[in-house]
């Protein structure tokens, strides 16, 4: 009799364990399943019951908190990269300071030592103003005596130069200029007095002139004889331009 019973109540025993576990499996798996549910968002029926007592107003001040630190957090990032801003531009500045400083200095330094030779510099400007004085003053220059061989070398065998007149143009105003028609622009006018033995040619004369630098035109004025002498006196007008001009000083400026 105890044998059997000791078997019975073993036996109802190992049920119950096999219940539990299989009532547990199921309980894990409903669990599971319940979760699944409540994630894809359907209705869960047996669930434990939730209720949220909290005031409107506390919600409105949570998420009003909430705005306002993401503002603040705004506001913080501008101001960092507004300072950041500021501190790249006062970089800028002050490299650009310390440029002008080093550039002044260099200035002062050359001015410095440009004052040691203060002496040279005034010697120096006086040339160079006596130079362009002389310039202008012999811009209208002609080299007259040997211009003047020139037109005796033009004149005929036996003639010779006994008087002349010269106007010449100035180098602080220009030369009149004729108002008879068909004459040239002229900076010159040579009035000639020549003496021939012999009755001349005019107009071998005029011809033989053409040769000389800067002539424009000849003019006979009057040929006349001298019963004494019998020698003929030639009258003559000849225009030259500013080819004439010997232009020394500006050929030693250039050099």
């Amino acid at each position: 009799m105890s044998q059997t019973t000791r078997a019975g109540a073993t036996r109802p025993g190992r049920r119950r364990s096999q219940g539990a576990t299989e009532t547990a499996g199921r309980g894990s798996t409903e669990q599971r399943q319940g979760a699944n549910r409540r994630s894809s968002g359907d209705l869960v029926i047996g669930g434990r019951p939730r209720v949220d007592l909290l005031p409107t107003e506390v919600l409105t001040a949570r998420r009003s908190q909430r705005t306002v630190r993401r503002v603040w957090a705004g506001v913080v990032l501008v101001a960092a990269v507004v300072g950041i801003g500021v501190g790249a531009a006062s970089m800028v500045a002050a490299e650009a300071h310390d440029d002008l400083t080093a550039a002044q200095d260099q200035t002062l330094s050359l001015l410095q030592q440009q004052a040691q030779y203060k002496d040279v510099r005034a010697a120096e400007s006086g040339t160079t103003l006596r130079e362009a004085a002389r310039a202008v003053g012999g811009s209208t220059e002609i080299a007259w005596k040997s211009y003047l061989g020139s037109v005796q070398s033009s004149l005929p065998s036996g003639t010779r130069i006994t008087g002349v007149t010269v106007d010449s143009a100035s180098p602080f105003e220009s030369y009149v200029q004729s108002d008879a028609p068909l004459q040239g622009q002229r900076i010159a006018t040579l009035t000639i007095a020549a003496e021939s033995p012999t009755l001349p040619s005019v107009p071998q004369w005029l011809d033989s002139l053409k040769g000389l630098k800067g002539f424009v035109d000849a003019t006979a004025n009057s040929v006349t004889l001298d019963e004494t002498t019998g020698a003929y006196t030639v009258n003559m007008t000849i225009h030259v331009d500013d080819e004439a001009f010997d232009r020394k000083y500006d050929l030693e400026e250039e050099k």
